[in-house]
């Protein structure tokens, strides 16, 4: 079974996501993409903490931006969380905040296909989390604007590939 989880922030979408797969033997967690700045995000790290406290001990945490490579890898169930952090940190991999769209998108639609093929090829569950964006004021920074777009079209490429996409809105889930 392959699911999306898409919602807004803090709405509940890791429970619910986490909710899925606790009684799967074996389940990888899969943070994609590094820690952001302190000084930009300073409750980043108490987040992660309360993540962690809720994931039972013997789940396995992989933190990368291969994303392909961490589903591949993978033993049993699958939980990516979350799509937003990986776009953020493949455009900067890419060099895509400070360059041309033309110079680094076909690199970027690449890896998104490829990690996509991996959560199709998986033999056991995976479920995806990630951020609904566009429902909102037009970002006023060419950053804001990219970053909402690719992870907009992001989100509907993983979700072409799912048995199942969700929406959870005030900790409420609806099945799409």
């Amino acid at each position: 079974m392959r699911t999306l989880i898409t919602g807004g922030v803090r709405s509940g979408k890791s429970f619910h996501a986490e909710s899925l797969v606790v009684a799967a033997p074996d389940v990888t967690y899969v943070a994609p993409g590094p820690p952001p700045d302190p000084e930009l995000d300073p409750d980043w790290a108490a987040r992660v903490a309360e993540h962690r406290r809720r994931r039972p001990r013997h789940w396995k945490t992989v933190e990368t931006i291969d994303l392909e490579r961490a589903i591949a890898m993978a033993d049993g169930a699958v939980l990516v969380d979350c799509l937003g952090t990986w776009v953020t940190a493949l455009i900067g991999e890419l060099d895509g905040w400070d360059t041309m769209i033309e110079d680094w998108e076909p690199d970027f639609w690449v890896r998104v296909d490829r990690a996509v093929q991996a959560m199709t090829a998986h033999a056991d569950d995976v479920v995806v989390v990630t951020n609904e964006v566009g429902w909102g004021v037009v970002p006023e920074h060419r950053s804001g604007r990219l970053f909402r777009d690719f992870l907009g079209r992001v989100n509907q490429r993983f979700a072409t590939e799912c048995d199942e996409v969700l929406l959870v809105v005030s900790g409420r889930v609806l099945r799409l």
